[in-house]
């Protein structure tokens, strides 16, 4: 509602695409748009929040400032934003959608197979998802040991990768396109098909130096955004396996936006606002996931409230920097494409 209304103050567009799974409390679930700018551009700056529900905290404060102070656009200009686009996974604090998927493991648009795992996440399947519900297990210790045995990186890579095998496990990416992906592609292909240019921001939390920034290159997407932006706003640059803290995954969102939009000339920036550890994040993201599937899931358990904790703390310096550096992105994106400046 704070989104519509700002929205609506700004003067922009609004459009809501309902979904069929419900809030915790039977509310409905839409995935938000406000348009501001050209009806029908040739340049945009789409801003998408929400791809992992509970992350969508930041990304809806990095709106909200953005509606309530957006950047200035040509006739032929318009900036898209994309509020929470797993509004279930915001709703019941959880990163997977109602079943269980994690969206930027399940945008597969070149028929690829939903089926298997990563050898190595099988051999780890009973660590990272235990069928019972939250409880210390030694969790950091056993998975330091795999870690020895294996590899860190290695290790790093097979956990969130994507996998298609395990259910009920975390990263796993559906059988199928979800509901929550399809109307996104389906909106996108109707209302941006003609534009020439794009360029998509796609907001995450959880990676990366606290209150941080790191901004991701998506492999086989346009590159020239990304190094520009990069070098201007002097923040690390990684892509593939190049940094401690990257990975490469299947089936995101980023690889699939020149496939919706094949006339298109797409660029696309994951930006990531680091919280906690990476071990402090996986393991909120494992006891929330076994309280999801093996307690009740209301959202009042300890594993939800640390889950929220370790993707958006409570803390205000984190928050002011997380929707300062959020807003910056989006700003000298939009100066760069509509006024050829940074």
């Amino acid at each position: 509602m704070r989104f519509r209304a700002a929205a609506l103050r700004a003067g922009a567009a609004l459009d809501a695409l309902p979904l069929a799974a419900r809030g915790p409390h039977d509310e409905t679930l839409t995935i938000d748009l406000a348009w501001l700018g050209a009806h029908r551009p040739r340049h945009v700056v789409l801003h998408i929040s929400g791809v992992h529900g509970v992350e969508a905290f930041a990304g809806s404060a990095a709106q909200l400032a953005l509606l309530a102070a957006p950047p200035a656009l040509p006739a032929d200009g318009a900036l898209i934003l994309v509020h929470v686009l797993n509004p279930y996974g915001m709703a019941w604090l959880r990163r997977a959608n109602e079943h269980n998927v994690d969206l930027n493991r399940n945008f597969h648009l070149d028929n690829g197979i939903w089926t298997g795992a990563p050898p190595l996440y099988k051999r780890l399947d009973a660590l990272l998802n235990p069928a019972s519900p939250p409880e210390r297990d030694a969790f950091a210790l056993r998975l330091s040991v795999a870690g020895l045995r294996h590899g860190v990186r290695a290790v790093r890579q097979a956990i969130a990768h994507g996998q298609h095998r395990y259910p009920r496990g975390l990263f796993y990416g559906g059988a199928e396109l979800q509901p929550g992906p399809r109307l996104f592609i389906d909106w996108l292909q109707a209302q941006l098909g003609s534009a020439e240019t794009l360029i998509a921001i796609d907001l995450h939390t959880g990676l990366g130096p606290y209150a941080g920034d790191t901004l991701l290159i998506e492999p086989g997407v346009g590159t020239t955004a990304l190094p520009i932006l990069s070098r201007a706003l002097q923040r690390p640059l990684a892509g593939g396996n190049t940094t401690p803290g990257a990975y490469t995954v299947r089936g995101s969102l980023g690889s699939a936006l020149p496939r919706v939009l094949p006339g298109t000339r797409v660029e696309f920036v994951l930006q990531e606002i680091g919280t906690r550890s990476a071990l402090r994040v996986l393991h909120a993201l494992r006891e929330e996931n076994r309280w999801h599937h093996y307690g009740d899931g209301h959202t009042e358990h300890p594993a939800k409230r640390r889950l929220l904790e370790a993707l958006c703390p409570a803390a205000p310096a984190w928050r002011e920097a997380a929707v300062a550096q959020a807003t910056d992105v989006a700003y000298r994106a939009a100066a760069w494409l509509f006024h050829g400046k940074l």
